[in-house]
């Protein structure tokens, strides 16, 4: 994921295929694997990006624009919880789901995905979140969340999550 400014929030989209991520990925992006716990993993990436995976998590590295950094994951199970530092970035963070598309700049936020569902939480900054096949977005800023449900035409609703539900999600990452 890469991610954007409230005002010029732009996202690339393209369907991906979500594997595991093999060290010799982490390594060809620029990052480095840290198992802190047997409940996650964590990739330190160039640009001042962080990922933390939880554990069984299948999601892609990518690099759209060829730049040598992870500037995308495809995420198609379980929880990443996704740091990009305050620093400017050239482009925009992103994640994708089966369900959904979220994208930030230099904020901390976590996506779950799930078989038919995919809940986006922002820790800090902002991050536009849109289904995979609409044009309409929404903005959430820290402490809200966004559950996106696959064949659903429903608007997304933003809602302020509670405590138990923020806590749950970050223990499944370490946090």
């Amino acid at each position: 994921m890469r991610t954007c400014a409230l005002a010029t929030c732009l996202a690339v989209f393209g369907l991906f295929a979500a594997v595991a991520v093999a060290p010799a990925q982490d390594a060809a992006m620029g990052c480095s694997l840290e198992r802190p716990s047997n409940a996650t993993q964590v990739l330190r990436c160039r640009g001042a990006v962080t990922i933390i995976a939880e554990d069984g998590a299948k999601f892609t590295l990518r690099d759209r624009d060829k730049n040598g950094e992870v500037d995308s994951v495809g995420l198609k199970s379980k929880a990443v919880l996704i740091d990009v530092g305050t620093q400017p970035a050239k482009g925009s963070f992103e994640v994708t789901t089966p369900q959904a598309i979220a994208a930030v700049r230099g904020t901390k936020w976590a996506v779950d995905a799930q078989q038919t569902r995919t809940s986006v939480l922002v820790l800090r900054g902002l991050v536009a979140v849109r289904k995979f096949a609409s044009a309409g977005q929404v903005v959430l800023g820290p402490g809200q969340g966004v559950d996106v449900d696959a064949g659903t035409r429903d608007p997304l609703v933003i809602k302020t999550w509670p405590k138990a539900r923020v806590d749950a999600l970050l223990a499944r990452l370490g946090q």
